[in-house]
């Protein structure tokens, strides 16, 4: 079973390694260039940023997600824990908090697409690039989490 809990400043370079590790995994439609420039932003942002982790029984985060005003922002699994519900707990939690949750995810990572329609987010609306600014369409996803 997989514990949620708030990061530690200590563990940045965790969080910031399982963003690579998932990244690498999904993301193989960014160019080299973005990639490069994305991991700049990530590691500055998450470096003193607090997010919830999930973590192992060993208390180690194995993916991690943040959240603002009913936002999921960010949601990242390492490689090595994918498959084994670690978003899917992650995802739980944030409904528990934000009943009505939304997320914006890459049209291109048709994994994690399929995720979100898996636990039940409907697309709400399309971006044709990303937040910065970049050629990467977004679809616009949201729940209404129904206890």
């Amino acid at each position: 079973m997989f514990k949620i809990r708030m990061s530690r400043p200590s563990e940045a370079p965790e969080i910031i390694q399982i963003w690579r590790n998932s990244v690498d995994a999904t993301h193989d439609f960014l160019t080299a260039r973005d990639r490069q420039e994305i991991e700049k932003e990530v590691v500055s942002f998450f470096s003193e940023t607090p997010v919830w982790v999930a973590t192992q029984q060993d208390d180690q985060p194995i993916g991690f997600m943040f959240l603002h005003d009913g936002h999921l922002e960010a949601l990242f699994v390492d490689a090595s824990a994918r498959g084994l519900g670690v978003g899917k707990r992650l995802i739980s939690h944030a409904l528990a908090l934000h009943p009505h949750l939304s997320v914006d995810v890459n049209e291109q990572n048709q994994q994690a697409v399929g995720f979100y329609q898996h636990l039940g987010f409907q697309v709400s609306g399309r971006s044709d690039r990303d937040n910065q600014g970049r050629p990467y369409p977004l679809l616009h996803l949201s729940k209404t989490n129904e206890m």
